[in-house]
């Protein structure tokens, strides 16, 4: 009996240490390149923004683009990361709403370059806004986190939950994980103690969600701030929005909200 022991002592040890040798040796990426996909509900945006008593004209509206639009809007980007600066860069694509009536609402656009230096916590984004190209220099956009114990695996890295406030008002529901130990995340979103892999804004009907992770080397070419547009801060930028948006009734709040984020 007593060599019995000995045996399953022997044998069980090595898994122990083995095991907790595995968890110290837990691979961490500190730069490489991520894809993302930005998915809009249509159908539920366009029905909140008509309002309680939408006139015929848009009801109509509201009916012919669900004959010919798919309820979600996909777009593409990419995040390239390393040595705690971020670049996202959308990927360009023609989606079946864009050219519709209801296809240039600004939050369910995607034309933000957003360079993040998260150590100095500065960014710079180039900003479209129809016709007009801004590059709005300040800090990083700032969050109210709440870290919460619920898990969820994305792209096989467990991520860990926070709900946030951005712009005041926007409830923000993220995921990110500690094994990509870079506070970054897609367009603006940052400020958590690992990458963000999925974003959801519930009441903007808006998801961001990582489809593919890259751990790969990332030179300092591929991590440079846009340089092209009218040059501002985020409150110039602001202001700018209140002057240009001012007879623009009911959807000036609406668009203000889109270009902003």
């Amino acid at each position: 009996m007593k060599m019995k022991l000995i045996y399953i002592a022997i044998m069980i040890l090595p898994l122990c240490f083995g095991n907790k040798l595995a968890a110290q040796n837990a691979r961490f990426i500190h730069q490489g390149v991520i894809e993302y996909e930005k998915k809009v509900n249509m159908y539920a945006l366009i029905k909140k923004n008509m309002g309680k008593t939408p006139s015929s004209f848009y009801e109509q509206a509201f009916d012919a683009f669900k004959r010919s639009q798919p309820q979600f809007k996909q777009l593409k980007s990419v995040l390239n990361f390393s040595d705690q600066k971020t670049l996202f860069t959308p990927v360009d694509s023609k989606t079946a709403s864009q050219g519709s009536f209801f296809g240039d609402e600004p939050s369910t656009l995607q034309g933000n370059i957003i360079y993040n230096d998260l150590s100095a916590k500065t960014s710079t984004i180039q900003k479209k806004v129809y016709e007009e190209t801004f590059l709005i220099k300040d800090k990083t956009r700032k969050f109210t986190w709440k870290i919460t114990d619920e898990k969820r695996d994305i792209l096989g890295y467990s991520c860990r939950r926070a709900n946030g406030i951005m712009m005041d008002s926007i409830y923000v529901v993220a995921f990110y994980t500690d094994k990509i130990p870079v506070p970054g995340g897609p367009e603006s979103f940052s400020g958590l103690p690992g990458m963000i892999l999925g974003i959801a804004l519930p009441h903007e009907n808006i998801t961001w969600f990582a489809t593919k992770i890259s751990d790969i080397p990332v030179s300092p070419e591929a991590i440079k701030p846009p340089a092209k547009g009218k040059t501002m801060d985020i409150e110039g930028f602001k202001t700018f929005l209140g002057t240009a948006l001012k007879n623009w009734g009911d959807y000036a709040k609406a668009a203000m909200k889109g270009f902003m984020m």
